[in-house]
């Protein structure tokens, strides 16, 4: 078979090691493989055809997500699916697909205007505030009092308003491939995402955790961040294929998982909402007219 990974370029300006593994698995099982960076090619999109039986979605950028639709629009297969990588993409979204499926998470509000953001802070409770299709921790704000946020201009995109979970201070960064599970832990920070973490057991109330959020996203290859709080276990993002740093083994597994989607014996899919494991309508904030 031919494969194509559509992936992004990275700092400092070299393939992903799990991916380069990944792809010279396949390789040696006999199959085509590219790797290719859409920032980096002069497309036609005018003449854009498939010609690969699968494409592999490594790339959140906005040229590689419209070369995914153009794709997507002529029946290719994706992985993961363009309709699900949009509503993980889409935190919003996500967050309310999570919740309808009794996976735990935060409160959440969502906002277009910081004074908003500023009259949710109503206790000594801290907010977390991020962007709605925020990536790698950019723009994450812990808010402790509005003054923090009164007065900003309008934001560059809506947000997300969450309870803050104290945890006991390290994230614990949950990755899944098909059904495999494994975990590490490491402090959040604006560049936690290029560190590698410190792998660890994953519990079984934790794998059982992410592996619902995989089934209410439709997600084959995925990462789960989740604060292990006073209540327990709190998912606090969800992200299609992530680095897998620090993981152990993943390489052979993901290949397999690969190769078998591309064959078609594995299907992926975004539920419809109504099948969610506990789709009932939430209660909660509603809109309300402007005053």
């Amino acid at each position: 078979m031919r494969l194509r990974f559509l992936t992004a370029i990275r700092v400092p300006d070299v393939p992903s090691p799990l991916v380069a593994q990944v792809a010279e698995l396949l390789r040696l099982r006999g199959h085509q493989v590219e790797l290719v960076i859409a920032e980096r090619e002069l497309l036609d999109f005018g003449d854009l055809t498939p010609d690969c039986d699968l494409y592999v979605l490594k790339s959140h950028t906005e040229l590689s997500l419209s070369v995914a639709a153009a794709l997507d629009e002529q029946g290719t297969r994706l992985l993961n699916p363009l309709a699900v990588c949009a509503a993980t993409h889409d935190k919003a979204r996500s967050h309310r697909r999570l919740a309808a499926a009794d996976v735990p998470v935060p409160r959440t509000l969502v906002t277009g205007d910081y004074a908003c953001a500023a009259d949710a802070l109503r206790s000594e409770t801290p907010l977390i505030v991020k962007p709605v299709r925020g990536h790698r921790g950019v723009d994450v704000e812990v808010i402790r009092t509005p003054e923090q946020l009164r007065g900003r201009r309008a934001p560059r995109s809506p947000l997300l308003v969450q309870e803050y979970v104290p945890g006991p201070g390290e994230d614990l960064k949950v990755y899944v491939v098909g059904q495999r599970v494994w975990a590490v832990r490491k402090p959040f920070s604006r560049v936690s995402f290029t560190r590698t973490g410190r792998p660890v057991p994953v519990p079984d109330e934790v794998a059982d955790i992410a592996l619902r959020a995989g089934v209410a996203l439709g997600l084959g290859l995925y990462g789960v961040d989740i604060v292990e709080g006073p209540r327990g276990p709190v998912v606090v993002d969800v992200n299609n294929y992530p680095g897998y740093k620090g993981c152990a083994d993943v390489a052979a597994p993901m290949a397999s998982y690969i190769e078998a989607y591309a064959r078609g014996d594995i299907d992926l899919h975004l539920p419809a909402f109504a099948d969610l494991p506990s789709a009932t309508p939430l209660t909660g904030t509603t809109l309300k007219p402007a005053s």
